[in-house]
This record gives C-alpha cells, sequence and structure tokens, in this order.
C-alpha cells in the first residue's frame, strides 16, 4: 500500500434519522441542550433535517436530525437510526483520488456542497466487486475540513 497522502482530522458530525425531527429534537435540543444552528431540506436527497451542534470552533461537532421528505422514497434517511458519520479530511478531492485508486467504493454524486457548506461526498456502505472495500453497512460521510480546522487538528 502507498502512503496515504491525506489525514483524517477528527469527527464532523453524526447524522441521526427518524420518521420524526420532532421527536428527535425533544431529546437532542430540548432534554440535552443541542442548538439548532441551520435547516437544510433536499428533494434529490429525500432529507429534511435540523443541524445541531455541540461544543465551539474546531471542536464543534454536527448532530444532524434527519426525516424523510417522503418515506416512501429512496435514500430512506429514516430507516438506519445511525444514517452516517462525518469526518473531517484535509484534502479531501487528495483523498477521494487515493481512496479511488485503493479499492474504496463512493455513492454516487461525486464531490459537492453539503449541508453545512463544505465539500463533500460519501463512501458506499456496500462493496462490489470493482471496489471491494466500503463502510461495511455504515454510510461515512468525507467533508473538507476549513482552514482553522486543518490547523487546529492537522498536527
Amino acid at each position: 500500500m502507498t502512503t496515504r497522502p491525506f489525514k483524517v482530522l477528527g469527527i464532523q458530525q453524526v447524522a441521526i434519522g427518524g420518521p420524526s425531527k420532532e421527536r428527535l429534537r425533544t431529546l437532542w435540543v430540548d432534554k440535552l441542550g443541542l442548538d439548532v444552528t441551520g435547516n437544510f431540506v433536499s428533494e434529490r436527497e429525500n432529507v429534511d433535517e435540523d443541524i445541531c451542534a455541540m461544543g465551539q470552533g474546531v471542536h464543534r461537532v454536527e448532530v444532524d436530525l434527519m426525516q424523510p421528505i417522503d418515506p416512501d422514497k429512496k435514500p430512506a434517511v429514516h430507516t438506519t437510526p445511525l444514517n452516517h458519520i462525518g469526518l473531517w479530511i484535509d484534502d479531501l478531492p487528495v483523498a477521494v483520488e487515493w481512496l479511488s485508486a485503493n479499492g474504496v467504493r463512493f455513492a454516487p454524486g461525486g464531490i459537492r456542497k453539503g449541508a453545512a457548506g463544505h465539500d463533500i461526498c460519501f463512501v458506499h456502505p456496500k462493496s462490489n466487486e470493482e471496489f471491494p472495500v466500503a463502510g461495511e453497512g455504515v454510510l461515512i460521510e468525507l467533508v473538507q475540513a476549513p482552514p482553522d480546522v486543518v490547523a487546529a487538528l492537522g498536527g
């Protein structure tokens, strides 16, 4: 294996899905005290999500509370309670190129702007013959870390 040309800096987010954001908000916002910092709605991704946060600055971690726009359509963001985990990456394009060349399967869509405004892409939860490395049932979001996070966590 060649030397990895990028670093995973830390957890950027945890995404939790359910049939109702209101029920998720009861725990995460009302009881645990997370702040709602935004909302993201995407017909293409079949999601209506509240973006919540804990921590400050480079130690801030998002907790995205997601419900489907249409529970009968895909992707079904509510059928897996822990929908995905997001990881800060110091150089996302380099990471995607290297991981792809080393057998990692990515979900369709490529690198694009995510709900919080960062460039993102997803490691597919299931491998296939062409790409034998995947999330083994877990969707993993790779998130381009902004310069302050790279400086603080990059070592």
